[in-house]
């Protein structure tokens, strides 16, 4: 399940406040600033730096 525009357009990175990218076909939302990888479980993204990954 796609997310939304409006979520897109919304979401921040929770630690750095900064831009993301999705990456839905993989079920990832990235940091590059921090370097960290969120999922997304179920169309739904979990934007908690404590299950978040370090993006290698």
């Amino acid at each position: 399940m796609p997310l939304s525009p409006e979520l897109k357009e919304i979401l921040a990175c929770p630690k750095c406040k900064g831009p993301l990218e999705f990456h839905e076909e993989a079920g990832q939302i990235h940091c590059t600033a921090c370097r960290l990888v969120y999922r997304i479980d179920d169309g739904i993204p979990v934007m908690l730096v404590d299950e978040a990954r370090p993006l290698t």
